[in-house]
């Protein structure tokens, strides 16, 4: 709600099916985590967002050229008090951007001009804090970009720098506006003409091109619920929906390879982590550079805030359901654990 911009699905995974009872007999050898899921499906219509959605849908703004020629991409957000269910017949009093948990997942081109238009429809203060290069007073904490419910503000800063990055509100508390759904993904894409170095690799990443449609693109955004509000968390998820991904697995063509945006916003636990069955992938921290930071790993861990990009490819796997989640086991049994099922094209 409230978007001027549109969502591109150039280079995205296939969609999952939506979660609803599950597409493919779950048990066997992971019968033990497949006993745990749980019963039944959420009402996405009432939420108003699918995890096909969350995982696969960039917000790209709207697009036009500043008198110096350079790109000026724009975009809306607006906070809304919004209840949304996290898990079946589990209710959460969410604050939100643009009425999901997570926000869009905002997508801009190294060294364009941002601007972001944020309404604030919400009960409390907020504001969007956004990691990156920016001027103090465009820094969205209070005195600078944090607004009363019925103001708006604009952001106005470059893209850089390049990297998987997030927004989150930084009023105060700053644990409650982050434990109540109000943060989003945000990426910058590397500009092949800043980079001739490595011109190959920046393209791979820069949506819209050949090189970076050849990859199944996932935003994955690890959360947790403190539904009782003792300050521990009784769900955790990828992208909000307790085994959302385990009921409908995502399908992934073996012959592509695979991306993830990976985000950790997680409150209330030091760290979050990501676990890879039976594959290893590269992973970049914070997205910053276009050489691996770890090469070769099934694990990785992150506190909140910390973000990274995972690649990696199913091209030498038979097809089948291959399991990824948190390596807490609590975490996995309270809901963060998924399943990619690999296919032929």
């Amino acid at each position: 709600m409230g978007q001027e911009g549109h969502a591109d699905h150039a280079g995205a995974a296939a969609p999952a099916t939506p979660a609803t009872e599950p597409e493919v007999p779950y048990g066997g050898a992971h019968s033990a985590h497949g006993d745990m899921l749980t019963v039944g499906a959420v009402d996405d219509a009432a939420n108003g967002f699918t995890t096909t959605e969350l995982l696969t849908e960039w917000e790209t703004g709207t697009v036009s050229t500043l008198p110096d020629g350079r790109v000026l991409r724009s975009f809306v957000i607006e906070a809304v008090d919004k209840e949304i269910e996290i898990a079946p017949g589990v209710k959460f009093p969410a604050w939100t951007y643009n009425g999901r948990v997570p926000g869009p997942a905002l997508r801009a081109k190294e060294g364009e001009r941002l601007q972001i238009t944020f309404r604030n429809f919400g009960s409390h203060p907020h504001s969007m804090h956004f990691h990156g290069i920016h001027a103090a007073r465009m820094d969205g904490v209070p005195g600078a970009g944090l607004i009363n419910p019925g103001e708006s503000f604009v952001y106005e800063f470059d893209a850089f720098p390049f990297g998987c990055h997030l927004y989150h509100c930084h009023a105060l508390p700053l644990r409650r506006h982050m434990h109540k759904g109000m943060y989003g993904a945000f990426v910058i894409d590397p500009d092949p003409a800043l980079h001739p170095e490595a011109a190959e690799l920046a393209s791979g990443r820069l949506l819209g091109t050949p090189e970076n449609a050849r990859w199944q693109e996932l935003i994955m955004v690890m959360n947790a619920f403190d539904t009782n509000f003792d300050s521990e968390n009784e769900f955790y998820a990828v992208n909000s929906i307790a085994h959302a991904y385990a009921k409908a697995p995502i399908r992934i063509e073996k012959s592509r390879p695979v991306r993830i945006y990976l985000i950790n916003v997680t409150e209330f636990d030091p760290i979050n982590s990501f676990h890879l069955h039976a594959n290893f992938f590269d992973y970049y921290d914070t997205g910053t550079n276009l050489s691996p930071t770890l090469k070769t790993v099934d694990l990785i861990m992150q506190c909140q805030a910390q973000r990274g990009i995972l690649e990696f490819s199913y091209i030498r796997h038979e097809p089948g359901l291959y399991m990824f989640h948190a390596h807490q086991s609590e975490f996995t049994e309270l809901g963060w654990m998924g399943m990619f099922d690999v296919v032929e094209a």
